[in-house]
């Protein structure tokens, strides 16, 4: 299937990975992908921002959902300790990452496994492009197949942030067939 992507939809799911991999997910999630689209240059993108959506305020509201150490760092605050400075020291001395947990992080080669969620869109951005009538798969169709997937992180942040999923899939459509 991935031979039928255009570059700008190979891109996505590169970038998915190293969303994965910046918010040390185990896995490559809708959020992932919703991110990746987001951070993109492309007609899609920029469709996506215009219904109100921004890389940095999605990337909070993952943060929010998935949990974070940011509520262990508030507590270490609490008690006169830096984190950022223990990292530091811990890292200049045994290496970068050396306080990652090795369950929780994947390794910055290592493959990240998508979510089945995040399977099935990428599956039902192939039916999208078919229903389009396109021989390539595009980044559009991606954010297309969330659409319908219809469930996952990215549609909570979607549907918290207002956005109308039907007036998105129509104007991703208009985009796509220009």
């Amino acid at each position: 299937m991935f031979e039928r992507f255009t570059p700008e939809a190979r891109a996505v799911v590169v970038a998915a990975q190293q969303e994965a991999r910046t918010l040390r997910s185990p896995t490559i999630g809708t959020e992932h992908l919703l991110l990746a689209l987001l951070r993109g240059q492309t007609p899609s993108a920029a469709v996506l921002t215009r219904h109100g959506l921004a890389a940095d305020e999605v990337t909070a509201d993952v943060v929010r959902f998935t949990g974070s150490d940011d509520l262990d760092a508030d507590a270490l605050t609490s008690v006169g300790i830096d984190l950022d400075a223990v990292r530091s020291s811990v890292e200049a001395a045994f290496g970068p990452g050396a306080l990652d947990d090795p369950k929780r992080t994947p390794g910055r080669g290592g493959h990240i496994p998508f979510t089945p969620r995040a399977k099935k869109v990428l599956e039902l951005s192939l039916r999208e492009a078919l229903a389009m009538k396109s021989r390539s798969i595009a980044d559009g169709h991606i954010a297309l197949g969330l659409l319908r997937e219809g469930e996952g992180l990215a549609m909570k942040v979607l549907s918290d942030r207002g956005v109308d999923a039907v007036s998105l899939r129509r104007d991703l459509a208009l985009v796509l067939n220009s």
